[in-house]
């Protein structure tokens, strides 16, 4: 008699990133190189599977389904988000060992503050697309003093990368210091913004994304620590 299943079938790469084992779009990758095999034979991209499958990723057999897990990591600026095992800098020196986690969008490496881990697909695709607009919210310093008419000009939208960004809100707390909460997540968008606007970023420090903040005091720059997965509110 067979053991049941604890979930209906479900796509492989879906699978493989509920795993922990990768994001789906990875997982999309290494079936397509052929380095994955589902009982016995390449895999599909058209593949469901369960927990009673025979998996193997790259040579390793896999568990299975691992449990969701969720940490806040407090980056300091110098840390790479690329998972490179071969560049001493990359986080990925400096993640959990106890569950492959990923982050959830990056930090470019001049960057410091929240970033999320998980090794939960679904909640990564929720917090990243730009379909969902949850919010992240950011401390910026620039080399120039600003004023309302720079923080106006931030907040209406400016032109990156062959779009404008969309508004949002701006608050200058200091001579050339400014509060930002964007919706969305260009490449390196704030820089690109304050450029624009005739401003050098020297800091930017990530303080909050959609409910999660940061706590400088409870949780030292280079900590991590894992939160319940349900404290975060999409």
């Amino acid at each position: 008699m067979s053991e049941p299943i604890s979930h209906p079938p479900m796509r492989l790469a879906k699978y493989l990133s509920h795993c922990g084992i990768c994001s789906r779009r990875q997982a999309s990758r290494l079936i397509e190189q052929g380095l994955v095999q589902v009982n016995g034979r390449p895999a599909n991209h058209i593949d469901h599977v369960t927990e009673q499958d025979d998996i193997w990723v790259e040579g390793k057999r896999i568990a299975g389904l691992a449990p969701k897990r969720l940490y806040i990591y407090h980056k300091p600026v110098g840390i790479d988000c690329k998972l490179n095992t071969d560049d001493p800098a990359s986080l990925v020196h400096y993640l959990p060992y106890t569950t492959r986690v990923y982050p959830i969008g990056r930090l470019d490496k001049d960057s410091r503050g929240l970033l999320l881990l998980t090794n939960d697909g679904e909640l990564c695709h929720a917090l990243i697309h730009p379909d969902q607009h949850q919010e992240k919210e950011y401390r910026v310093t620039v080399d120039k003093e600003i004023d309302e008419a720079f923080c106006l000009a931030m907040s209406q939208g400016v032109p990156v990368d062959g779009q404008l960004t969309l508004p949002c809100s701006v608050k200058k707390i200091g001579p050339n210091t400014f509060i930002i909460i964007l919706k969305q997540g260009l490449n390196r968008q704030i820089r690109k913004m304050a450029k624009h606007c005739n401003r050098r970023v020297v800091d930017l420090y990530r303080t909050r994304i959609a409910n999660i903040t940061l706590d400088p005091n409870t949780l030292p720059e280079g900590d991590y620590c894992q939160i319940d997965i349900d404290t975060l509110t999409l």
